[in-house]
C-alpha cells in the first residue's frame, strides 16, 4: 500500500513518523509532501521517507492520502489536487473543521475519513477520533484505524458532530491541561520553590494522578473523595474551586472549542 502525507507540520510529521513503523506499508517508504525547502532538506535525511515538493510526482500514485495542512490552506490545496486524484483513492483528513462533504465536493471524490487528532500523538499517547463517508468500505476503515493507532489509540464515532465535539475534549484538551499546569507552576514559584522543583512537583503530580486513574475503575470524583479529608487542606482547595465555579468554566471552555469547530465547518 502506498501512503502519502500532504503537509509535514506538527500533525503531518507526527503521523508520518508513527505510520512508517506499521506493517501495512510493507517494504514501501511513506511518501510525504511539503513546500518548505528547509523541511524538505531535513526530511530527505530520513531513510524511511520518500520526500516530494511537487504534488504531481506523488499524489496520483498514492492509495491513501492524509491531508495535514492548516484549514485555511485547504481551498488552494484542493484546487491544485483536484485534477490529480481518482475515485479509488482514500482521503484521510487531519484538518479541524473541514467537513467530509466539503472535501468530497472540492476534490470530486467520495472516499473520505475525517479525524480529530491531538498533540500527545507526538509521544505515542495520542487519541484520534474518526468517522467516514458511506462510500468507505469496512476493510478500508480498518486500514485507516491501523494507521491512526500508530500514534496512540483511536476512537470510531458515529458522525461528524462527534468529531467537532472531540475537538473540544481531546483535540484542544492538552492546552487545558497545560493551562492548569502553568497555573500550578506559578503558584509553586510564588510559594518559593525553584523552577526545577516546581516543574518536578507539578509534572509528577499530574503523571501520578493519571496513572492512579488509569489503573483503577474509580471516577475522578471518587479519587477526590479519597484525597480530600473533611476540613483538610485538599478540601479547602476544592471548596475554593467550587466557589469560583471552576468546573463550569472548564466545561464552557470545552464547548467554546466545540462551537468554533462547527463554525469553521459551516464557513467552508
Amino acid at each position: 500500500m502506498k501512503v502519502l502525507v500532504i503537509g509535514a507540520g506538527n500533525m503531518g510529521l507526527t503521523y508520518s513518523e508513527g505510520m512508517v513503523k506499521t506493517s501495512l506499508l510493507g517494504k514501501k517508504r511513506l511518501k510525504i509532501y511539503d513546500t518548505d525547502p528547509k523541511k524538505i532538506k531535513t526530511l530527505r535525511e530520513e531513510p524511511h521517507f520518500e520526500v516530494y515538493n511537487a504534488l504531481g510526482d506523488c499524489l496520483p500514485h498514492a492509495d491513501i492520502v492524509f491531508i495535514a495542512v492548516k484549514p485555511y490552506h485547504c481551498d488552494a490545496l484542493f484546487e491544485e489536487m483536484r485534477s490529480m486524484v481518482n475515485s479509488e483513492q482514500l482521503f484521510v483528513s487531519l484538518m479541524a473543521g473541514v467537513t467530509i462533504e466539503t472535501i468530497q465536493e472540492k476534490l470530486n471524490i467520495k472516499k473520505v475519513v475525517r479525524t480529530m487528532p491531538n498533540l500527545p500523538a507526538k509521544v505515542g499517547k495520542g487519541v484520534t477520533s474518526y468517522t467516514e463517508a458511506k462510500e468507505v468500505s469496512r476493510v478500508e476503515l480498518l486500514m485507516v484505524r491501523h494507521l491512526l493507532d500508530s500514534t496512540g489509540t483511536s476512537i470510531h464515532v458515529k458522525n461528524e458532530n462527534y468529531i467537532d465535539a472531540s475537538t473540544g475534549i481531546s483535540g484542544s484538551g492538552p492546552a487545558y491541561v497545560f493551562y492548569f499546569m502553568q497555573s500550578m507552576l506559578e503558584a509553586a514559584l510564588k510559594m518559593g520553590f525553584s523552577d526545577y522543583d516546581s516543574k518536578v512537583l507539578v509534572s509528577n503530580t499530574f503523571e501520578g494522578a493519571i496513572e492512579l486513574f488509569n489503573q483503577s475503575n474509580l471516577s475522578p470524583e471518587r479519587w477526590i473523595d479519597k484525597v480530600a479529608s473533611k476540613g483538610g487542606t485538599t478540601q479547602a482547595a476544592i471548596d475554593s474551586m467550587e466557589d469560583n465555579n471552576v468546573k463550569q468554566l472548564i466545561q464552557d471552555a470545552a464547548y467554546a472549542a466545540f462551537d468554533r469547530a462547527v463554525e469553521l465547518g459551516e464557513n467552508k
